[in-house]
């Protein structure tokens, strides 16, 4: 009988191996950036070309590689960084297993260009589908010079996986940030489709996390910095000031890489509990400073999960130095009290206070109902025609009746307030039942309309139906009348737009602005009035004119949070992603009270959808109570 086991070639088994380090162009940015750190670069450049589908190239002025070790990197499992068993464990490095250059070379073309330090003369080769096409000698500058070029060409159905160029940049950013933001001694630039995105000169860590970030950073950043024989923490947090409604500005570094920690970030947030918002997140950049042996980076493909010995510890560590930084420092607004040289010349401020108008001052009587005992009371009446004011308070106000309260709603007419709505809903409720009742049949007779909804705990409205009564999430059925009328903008009518008085410059993290980017024509049809005004920066010179302006900025934060969750819960398209990002973000929120009014409207247009009886997520926006249910609770013969 024939054996039916064998070796897979090696193109195959690195292809297979490539699918867990490569699932992107933004895998080999990282393992290339890394590579470049590890070579002792000072000077990192990084070239993409259609988001990275055509080509990723990293140069840099690190080491170089002879004739031999180019040919050698690109096989699997070829390092520099382990030789025994134990080093597996005292791991310092940011690549160690020798498996990117061969991922890459798997489902890529390669073109490397190396020459190390010192040699006259350099290497090229060139590989495809992980043969090797051209080894010969070249003229290169001292350093490596690394192309990936038409990424998945022979794997065209992972190539279709692929996102669309705005949303691969995003991820290809968030790499570049990463390394970039470790390693501030070095040098890094960014450049996309011949134009530069990122130029990031050497310094210190405060000058990076601004560089990248944004100047409006400068002076919000508390600097932490703890440190003990078992580990120590360092970097910066920002003010409660700077907390976002979405994620993008949290970054752990151990040992210099950069991990992802639902834990750590944990305890960052419990350090911050009661001074943001239960739903913002604070900037943080935070390194971690330990022994390698308490750590096991060696658990994930991308080596950005890392295990500890005792996360305990970690968490308990983090949450203090974060605590104590917030503690020690102000953690107030600043306020910049240097004066401007054009008042410094003022009258006011360069002269001396002379003796006579200390004396004109002094008798002022301003100043004597200050400085005077029991005179801060005194007002007076010389010029003014306030004699009869204390007319208002001698006689008591007429207490409030029941007539009041019914004209309240016999007089209204449809330009009410809804204050004045409101009050009367809420009088209504605290009287007895015939009175009620009266208020209740006072608006039917000059409204025309059904009785009046009740809003209960601010969350929910209740309505009267022929068979019974209804209760509505006011927040789950808001979604559902917002999706509709998005999905209705984007097919037919766009959405109107209310211009802003004054338009504000939105300042977004480089992966939040990339999102905005690709969304920005369904933006505008959604009512949103954005351009971009470049650095990561937007205009926001109108919103939708049926939501309620005022931070436009929290507002796109909170819709771009929205996007991001739904973007990893749904298998839905983009449209879908931002039509339901929006209407969940923009719907009455619980916890609003609501007028009368306000409430109809809500169940006239909830029950005028398509699908009323649902949000777009799934959860029920109503349920429906019985007359023969209530009899039944009740124990009523009916």
């Amino acid at each position: 009988m024939a054996d039916i086991i064998n070796l897979l070639p090696d193109n195959i088994a690195n292809q297979i191996a490539a699918g867990e380090v490569i699932q992107r162009p933004a895998s080999a940015v990282k393992e290339l950036l890394e590579n470049a750190v590890d070579a002792g670069a000072t000077e990192i450049h990084l070239i993409i070309k259609d988001a990275g589908k055509e080509l990723v190239q990293v140069i840099d002025n690190g080491g170089g590689m002879s004739e031999t070790d180019a040919r050698m990197c690109f096989e699997r499992h070829a390092t520099s960084k382990i030789q025994t068993i134990e080093d597996l464990f005292s791991i310092r490095t940011m690549g160690f297993r020798g498996e990117a250059l061969a991922s890459i070379a798997a489902v890529a073309q390669v073109e490397l260009k190396t020459r190390k330090r010192g040699a006259d003369i350099g290497t090229y080769i060139e590989i495809d589908n992980s043969s090797v096409r051209t080894q010969e000698p070249c003229q290169t500058a001292e350093g490596t010079s690394i192309a990936m070029k038409n990424l998945f060409f022979n794997v065209p159905a992972r190539r279709n996986f692929l996102k669309s160029n705005a949303a691969e940049m995003r991820h290809i950013v968030d790499e570049f940030i990463r390394v970039a933001m470790a390693y501030p001694q070095l040098q890094f630039t960014l450049t996309s489709n011949n134009q530069q995105l990122f130029h990031l000169d050497k310094g210190s860590l405060k000058q990076r996390i601004i560089a990248i970030l944004g100047q409006h950073y400068n002076a919000r950043l508390v600097n932490v910095k703890e440190s003990t024989d078992y580990m120590n923490v360092y970097g910066f947090v920002g003010k409660p000031e700077t907390a976002k409604k979405t994620r993008g500005d949290q970054f752990f570094f151990v040992n210099n890489r950069f991990i992802k920690s639902h834990y750590l970030h944990h305890a960052v947030m419990n350090a911050f509990a009661d001074i943001i918002p239960a739903d913002s997140f604070p900037l943080y950049v935070l390194f971690i400073d330990v022994n390698p042996e308490h750590v096991d980076i060696n658990v994930h493909p991308t080596k950005q999960e890392i295990k500890f010995d005792d996360e305990k510890v970690m968490y308990a560590f983090v949450q203090a130095a974060v605590k104590h930084a917030l503690a020690q420092f102000s953690v107030t607004p600043t306020l910049d009290f240097d004066l401007d040289p054009s008042i410094q010349q003022l009258d006011a401020v360069s002269k001396p206070f002379t003796e006579q108008q200390k004396t004109e001052s002094t008798h002022s009587p301003l100043y004597k109902s200050f400085t005077q005992a029991h005179q801060a009371h005194v007002i007076d009446r010389s010029n003014s025609n306030l004699k009869n004011w204390k007319d208002l308070y001698d006689k008591p106000a007429a207490p409030q009746t029941e007539s009041y309260a019914m004209s309240a709603y016999s007089d209204a007419d449809d330009d009410d307030t809804e204050q004045e709505t409101r009050t009367a809903v809420t009088y209504q409720s605290a009287q007895p039942a015939s009175t009620a009742s009266a208020i209740d049949e006072r608006w039917q007779d000059s409204t025309n309309a059904q009785k009046v909804p009740v809003q209960v705990h601010q969350q929910y409205i209740l309505s009267q139906i022929k068979s019974g009564f209804i209760l509505i999430d006011q927040h789950a059925a808001h979604e559902r009348i917002l999706y509709e009328r998005y999905q209705r903008a984007l097919q037919e009518a766009p959405v109107a737009t209310q211009q802003s008085l004054f338009p504000q410059t939105l300042q977004l993290p480089p992966a939040d602005a990339a999102i905005v980017s690709e969304m920005l024509p369904d933006l505008q049809a959604l009512g949103y009035d954005l351009e971009p005004f470049g650095n990561h920066t937007f205009v926001v010179r109108g919103t939708p004119a049926d939501i309620q302006t005022g931070n436009d900025q929290a507002t796109i934060e909170g819709l771009l949070e929205q996007f991001k969750n739904f973007s990893q819960d749904l298998k839905v398209n983009r449209r879908e992603h931002l039509i339901r990002s929006m209407a969940r973000n923009n719907a009455i929120p619980c916890g609003k009270v609501l007028s009368a009014r306000e409430m109809q409207n809500i169940i006239d247009e909830l029950f005028a959808c398509t699908m009323p009886n649902v949000a777009p997520g799934g959860k029920f926006t109503f349920i429906s109570f019985k007359l023969t249910d209530l009899a039944r609770m009740f124990e009523r013969n009916q």
